[in-house]
């Protein structure tokens, strides 16, 4: 068994759902010492998270926008946590419920993905910055 992490900085990016699949296989040559494992990407962030869906209609992801802008609003009036801006509060429950990883098979030195999936940055803050994930890397 092998294993093998790296840490990834991420360019800033405005606030939405981003596919970032190709800029992480782009970082990861590695991937192509693994005939069969798991590839675990994990944002180190609590106001952005990440999920896998559709990488092919870029309307999914403004759809996604939408309906978290609509379900988690900005300046709730029983939000105490406010000193970082509107956002923020939105931004850490909008985290909680995508989650902070996202773990993809890997089959013959790619991540086996589904034909219309990719993996998506989710970023919750107007000015979120600079975010890393840390990917491990586990298999033969």
């Amino acid at each position: 068994m092998k294993w093998f992490q790296k840490s990834i900085r991420l360019p800033a990016v405005k606030r939405g759902f981003h596919l970032i699949t190709d800029l992480l296989e782009a970082q990861l040559p590695e991937l192509e010492d693994f005939d069969l494992g798991l590839a675990h990407v994990f944002i180190q962030h609590t106001s952005a998270g990440l999920c896998i869906n559709e990488n092919a209609d870029p309307t999914v992801r403004h759809d996604f926008e939408q309906h978290f802008n609509k379900m988690v609003p900005e300046n709730a009036p029983y939000y105490k946590h406010t000193l970082e801006g509107p956002d923020d509060m939105p931004a850490h429950i909008k985290a909680a419920l995508l989650g902070n990883s996202v773990t993809v098979p890997i089959t013959n030195g790619r991540l086996a993905l589904g034909t219309w999936q990719g993996i998506y940055l989710c970023e919750h803050r107007d000015q979120g910055g600079k975010r890393t994930v840390v990917v491990t890397l586990q298999g033969q």
